[in-house]
């Protein structure tokens, strides 16, 4: 039994490690703010910390957004919460017998877009033309 309770409470303490870290503001690098402030200098922003990315999760036009930048401030991707009737038409057919519980538009650095379906707690990514993009 007392091997039971320590393998869950080792099993939990890694999931936990698995998330997303929540931060507060001073505990995100100067030039991660500033560039994000740049870009929106009257934000409400929640950080994180996903891996070695900082993620500023705040409202942009009504819509949930999410922008990823690296320790040195540079942006890496604006991911914003859209509707289904938003997707392409070619990645709604290739999602249209699975239950999706969240979709996104991402914009990366480089100005290409990819569109994200989260189905079953895994996020697919498709391009505007509907071709399967891994991760």
């Amino acid at each position: 039994m007392k091997k039971l309770f320590v393998f869950l409470v080792i099993s939990a303490g890694l999931v936990n490690i698995a998330q997303a870290q929540k931060l507060k503001a001073e505990k995100v690098p100067m030039a991660v703010r500033n560039a994000f402030t740049k870009l929106h200098p009257t934000a409400k922003v929640k950080w994180e910390l996903e891996k070695k990315d900082y993620e500023a999760g705040f409202i942009l036009g009504g819509k949930e957004t999410t922008e990823v930048y690296s320790i040195n401030g540079v942006l890496k991707e604006t991911e914003v919460t859209i509707k289904l009737s938003e997707f392409p038409m070619a990645v709604m057919a290739k999602l249209k017998n699975l239950k999706i519980t969240e979709a996104a538009k991402i914009t990366r650095a480089d100005g290409s877009v990819v569109y994200e379906a989260e189905v079953k707690g895994k996020d697919l990514l498709f391009d505007k033309d509907g071709k399967s993009i891994k991760n």
